[in-house]
């Protein structure tokens, strides 16, 4: 999470979102487009860490159903 609030883009970089984080940088650039990057990939890492919570709980529910 700090990664994605001091280095947005590098935060996408790092998760292999590779245009996702040139596109970040490019708003990065721009001191007042720093505060909007960094939201950005904060929410962004946020809902990756919710979308693998729900793939796992849907697994283990599917497991436990068989």
């Amino acid at each position: 999470m700090l990664l994605a609030i001091l280095l947005p883009f590098l935060s996408f970089i790092v998760r292999g979102k590779v245009l996702t984080g040139i596109l970040c940088l490019i708003l990065q650039i721009t001191v007042i487009g720093w505060v909007p990057a960094a939201i950005w990939a904060a929410l962004s890492l946020n809902n990756e860490r919710a979308d693998k919570r729900n793939r796992d709980l849907i697994k283990a529910v599917k497991e436990s159903q068989r």
